[in-house]
């Protein structure tokens, strides 16, 4: 059955499915006449994202097959089950594959050592054969004082870093110490801010009760002088008492 005339989407994921397993067959045929173990590494990887890759996909085909089983008649359900399964173990034989190239691979890593395609391995064995007892002495302390140069610059490194270390938790403690002066000093700043304000309202409060009394003080005086300007004026009008220490006004006579 075409899964076209089931389900666009099923079809297409089924495509790339396929060319996915066909693009793993290919790669694993082509891993059996690899033999540099670093490019069989390389090819290993490539391939185990192509099954990541299939993986995924069959994920989303199982997804898709679930929705339209609903849709579809058993015996169509069926035939999408059995293709999800042949897909799965064709994808688990190549994981399978995988795992035993890989632990080839390590093997390889771990006892031929070197690569000796490159040829390095061989000639050092064939440097070290033709240099005398003197030469592999000397080649030995060279390489011991070049190991003690390297421990060296890197005790000197370690000095240094250890100095920049002590130079900046002193400019740290400096700053801190810094720091808390400026807070001692906002808070003593605070504090005198909080006194000159209570003094300014004690003050003007005081003002307040200074302007009060000196207005009814000038309200008296201005009653006195009232009073005596009206006494003088009309020293005949009882209704104004007199006033103590002022003398009564004296009765002038008209003369004759």
């Amino acid at each position: 059955m075409d899964l076209a005339s089931v389900n666009e989407e099923l079809a297409e994921i089924d495509g790339q499915i396929g060319d996915i397993l066909r693009a793993l067959q290919n790669g694993f045929q082509k891993l059996d006449k690899i033999k540099d173990a670093n490019r069989r590494s390389r090819q290993l990887e490539e391939l185990t994202d192509k099954m990541r890759d299939c993986k995924r996909l069959i994920k989303d085909f199982e997804r898709v097959s679930k929705d339209e089983a609903g849709r579809t008649d058993p015996d169509t359900a069926k035939m999408l089950h059995d293709r999800k399964q042949s897909m799965i173990k064709e994808l688990n034989s190549y994981v399978a594959l995988k795992k035993q190239y890989a632990s080839e691979n390590k093997r390889i890593d771990l006892f031929d050592g070197p690569s000796v395609e490159d040829g390095y391995g061989e000639e050092n064995v064939l440097l070290a054969s033709n240099m005398t007892n003197q030469q592999l002495m000397d080649q030995g302390n060279q390489l011991m004082d070049e190991t003690d140069q390297a421990i060296a610059r890197s005790k000197q490194t370690v000095q240094e870093t250890i100095n920049v270390g002590t130079e900046t938790a002193a400019a740290l403690k400096a700053q801190a110490e810094q720091m808390s002066r400026v807070v001692n000093e906002l808070d003593s700043i605070h504090f005198s801010i909080k006194k000159a304000s209570k003094l300014v309202k004690e003050i003007g409060r005081q003002v307040a009760t200074d302007r009060c009394i000196m207005a009814m003080l000038f309200l008296i005086v201005a009653g006195v002088i009232a009073v005596i300007i009206v006494k003088i004026v009309n020293p005949h009008n009882k209704d104004i008492p007199n006033i103590p220490g002022l003398a009564p006004p004296v009765s002038r006579r008209l003369l004759r």
